[in-house]
């Protein structure tokens, strides 16, 4: 049996271009530097985005920054594009324009001009989404262009852009393999999305020295977290002063208040800081698929892509102040092998009643007899599980109405699952 190989001139569709990519650099295959990406964007001019950019990197709460910043910019009436990495359910999830993902035929078309204008220049699964993302983008020219950028952010494809305002949410260890094995050599990669005069907005509480000597070094506006911005959080709601602004009785959203904050502190550089009405508004309703999420509510299940230390530090203390309202905490866990699952599980163990840990697929996969080793011995309910949506279902069948069972550990896992639970209901 023959299998057939995808080919450019035969790409009808969507799901075609995406296999086609695929098959030629696998997207588990990383290879970070921006000597292939600017080539091929040079010959386009796609490097210049329309309207005002804002790049924002960091290990955690990227995603929630981009939406608190997308949401605010458009309740404010302004156009908003939106690219960011991985998506859960869909591909078309990573490029919003105007609060809706793009849809196939625009996607198709733009894999279609990037493959023209590569020529024989090889690009990576990342390089040439972020290509015809910024395609996109330039054809459907929007007021504010928001880029996630996918790892790092020094040899990140995304930071071809030249944006005018940068932001670095959160540093942590994540991606050592890539980036670094301490938070001054992932601060530096990080600090690589930083330009010279611009604005560099710091959302981490604790910067390492190496993002802040980055900044003085190229003569940013550098704008830190508690120190040129502050916010204060109250018993029921928070509040927020900028270097010119102040936001009291502030809603909690549905995401790290520091996030929130950070955000704010972007729109406050660049003169769109709404009223507190507006501000109020959108942080009420404000949600992100995948973060927090409850699927459902009784049995009551959560899902949450934390997948790294810091993150799981935040989604314990989420689930301290839920604990007391259930008689059982579940966990379902599965996670890549070069993530760092001893302190990611770490500050979870004392939490969870039972444990569900699944092996994922794939070259990065960790399966579960990698995992089991992680958890210390008081840890004595332990189920392993070969497959994701198999394991879900076993755990969600058997869920008392008093119970809550949460799924963390990999983009993986919670998309998974999600598609699981939408297409069971």
């Amino acid at each position: 049996m023959s299998t057939l190989i995808p080919d450019s001139q035969s790409c009808q569709t969507l799901a075609d271009w995406l296999c086609y990519i695929e098959h030629n650099h696998p997207i588990h295959q990383i290879e970070l530097g921006l000597e292939r990406v600017n080539t091929v964007a040079g010959r386009a001019n796609l490097q210049q985005l329309p309207g005002r950019t804002v790049l924002i990197g960091g290990t955690n709460g990227k995603g929630t920054t981009a939406r608190c910043l997308e949401q605010l910019l458009l309740a404010q009436g302004y156009s908003v594009g939106v690219y960011t990495s991985p998506h859960l359910l869909h591909f078309n999830e990573r490029l919003r324009i105007n609060g809706t993902d793009v849809d196939n035929e625009h996607w198709v078309a733009g894999f279609a001009f990037i493959e023209q204008l590569r020529a024989d220049i090889a690009l990576t699964y990342f390089e040439f989404t972020t290509l015809v993302a910024f395609y996109l983008l330039r054809q459907q020219p929007c007021d504010f262009c928001l880029i996630e950028v996918g790892l790092g952010g020094r040899l990140d494809a995304t930071n071809i852009v030249a944006p005018d305002v940068s932001v670095i949410t959160t540093v942590d260890l994540d991606h050592q393999d890539w980036l670094g094995d301490n938070r001054e050599a992932i601060g530096f990669e990080k600090a690589g999305i930083f330009r010279a005069g611009k604005v560099a907005v710091i959302g981490e509480l604790q910067a390492p020295a190496s993002v802040l000597a980055q900044a003085q070094l190229l003569g940013c506006n550098t704008v830190l977290a508690q120190q040129h911005y502050q916010y204060q959080q109250h018993s029921t709601n928070w509040s927020w002063h900028g270097q010119h602004s102040q936001l009291d009785g502030l809603p909690y959203p549905a995401m790290p208040v520091q996030n929130a904050a950070c955000a704010l502190a972007v729109l406050e550089q660049l003169a769109c800081l709404p009223a507190r009405e507006q501000v109020s508004n959108v942080l009420a309703t404000l949600t992100l698929a995948g973060r927090m999420q409850w699927l459902q509510q009784s049995p009551a299940i959560i899902i949450d892509v934390a997948h790294n230390p810091q993150s799981a530090r935040y989604l314990a203390e989420q689930l301290q102040a839920l604990k007391p309202r259930f008689s059982k905490l579940k966990a379902l866990v599965g996670m890549l092998k070069d993530k760092d699952i001893a302190q990611t599980l770490a500050p979870l163990t004392s939490l969870f009643d039972q444990w569900h840990l699944v092996s994922l697929p794939g070259a990065r996969g960790a399966n579960v007899q990698h995992m089991v080793k992680y958890l210390p011995d008081t840890v004595s309910d332990i189920t392993l599980h070969d497959e994701v949506l198999t394991a879900y279902g076993n755990v969600s069948a058997t869920l008392k109405t008093d119970e809550l069972l949460v799924v963390f550990g990999s983009f993986i896992t919670v998309s998974a699952v999600l598609a699981g639970h939408q297409e069971a209901r």
